[in-house]
């Protein structure tokens, strides 16, 4: 598909969910459970956490219920990240499925690739959806289900007061990102054709949205006013102290911290030597005695891993090097962890018959597998043999 045309969405499958009744096979649940559902208090069907933002203040995240987290995981796998259900348009980038065509441009959905699209740009303008989450009402997510699916009113209805709380999508309910994404529709779509009629390309990173064009000093004040207007009929606004211009004569144009003056994305020089200054912090520290066997350094570590990683993404020289250096200090395990291998391995086999088709069984399982990994640095004989044990112990898929 070139560059320049635009994919639209969102409906993938000729059929629909035609019932309620439907709903609920699809989901693999019965009516019943959506009415118990009901019977929680609204309040108790999440548990809200403060999170510290790195600006100041705090974020509000809020929890799922077990038996609303079981729905909601069930809505994201079998309908928004199911490719025969929806086909998501290639201007969102963030929070939704890579395509498994590894040939296609738009496979992967992530940063690098979303920055990509605006490689060798002259201008870009960027601009932030002030409070997106907060300001996605249950009408546009009502909407979502009636308009971009397809669904009728009754199964639209109670999808949406399953995937709102207080009227609203809020942060930690599971397909809360799947909505926001689809949230602002053909408005959305609309505006990237017009734009495109104008040379400029158009994405949108959740809540960021980024416009370039090859034009040197090129007035973006057209895009500005088609995008504010599509917010504007959504219920939604810009945040104002977030709208950048930016003109490749007065600085390196940057698209989600990286450059794209080229034909791919590169990340900055200084970020770059700060990637190779964590990995020379991280060597010294490796040093001290049995300092390898902490928390604090597995930690260090898996943060220092991941900005090594993303050299990768952009093809960077200097990745297999560090990958290098960071494999000949990895994480040890300390004796507490190998005790918890032990004792959790145990407890997996005892509760495996009545809880091996559930998500928290699921996760425990993958969560053993994933310390199995460390232990077996220090201890590969154990780490086989508990292995051999999981393997008898393997979760039901939903």
């Amino acid at each position: 598909m070139k560059r320049n045309s635009v994919q639209l969405a969102f409906k993938a499958a000729h059929d629909s969910i035609a019932s309620i009744e439907n709903l609920a096979k699809a989901l693999s649940v019965s009516t019943s459970d959506f009415e118990n559902l009901w019977d929680i208090p609204e309040d108790d069907r999440y548990t809200k956490k403060l999170i510290p933002k790195a600006s100041g203040g705090y974020r509000e995240v809020y929890n799922p219920c077990r038996e609303l987290r079981l729905i909601q995981r069930r809505i994201n796998t079998r309908i928004f990240s199911n490719p025969h259900v929806v086909k998501w348009p290639n201007y969102l980038y963030g929070s939704i499925p890579s395509s498994a065509d590894l040939s296609d441009e738009y496979h992967s959905r992530d940063y690098v690739s979303c920055a990509k699209q605006h490689c060798q740009a002259k201008s870009i303008l960027k601009l932030d959806i002030k409070d997106f989450f907060d300001n996605v009402h249950d009408d546009l997510v009502e909407d979502v289900f009636k308009s971009a699916l397809k669904y009728p009113e009754d199964v639209s209805l109670i999808l949406t007061r399953v995937c709102t709380y207080n009227f609203r999508l809020v942060q930690g309910a599971l397909t809360s990102s799947y909505i926001a994404m689809m949230c602002l529709g053909k408005l959305e779509q609309d505006v990237v054709a017009r734009l495109r009629k104008k040379q400029l390309i158009y994405t949108r990173f959740v809540d960021d949205i980024t416009v370039s064009s090859k034009i040197s000093s090129y007035d973006f004040t057209y895009a500005i006013r088609i995008i504010e207007q599509m917010l504007t009929d959504k219920g939604l606004q810009l945040n104002q102290r977030k709208t950048i211009v930016q003109h490749a004569s007065s600085s390196p144009l940057t698209v989600h911290g990286l450059r794209i003056c080229f034909s791919e994305p590169r990340l900055p020089s200084d970020e770059v030597r700060r990637i190779r200054s964590s990995v020379q912090a991280l060597e010294v520290v490796a040093r001290e005695s049995n300092y390898r066997q902490t928390f604090p350094y597995r930690k260090d570590f898996n943060r220092c891993m991941g900005r090594v990683n993303k050299l990768s993404r952009v093809k960077h020289s200097q990745h297999k090097k560090l990958i290098r250096r960071l494999q000949n200090i990895l994480p040890l395990p300390s004796k507490r962890e190998v005790d918890y291998v032990k004792s959790a391995a145990d407890k997996l086999a005892t509760i495996y018959e009545e809880k091996h088709d559930s998500f928290w069984y699921k996760k425990f399982y993958y969560r053993l597998n994933d310390r199995l990994i460390i232990v077996q640095r220090s201890y590969p004989n154990l780490a086989k043999k508990l292995r051999l044990l999981l393997k008898e112990k393997k979760p039901t898929h939903e």
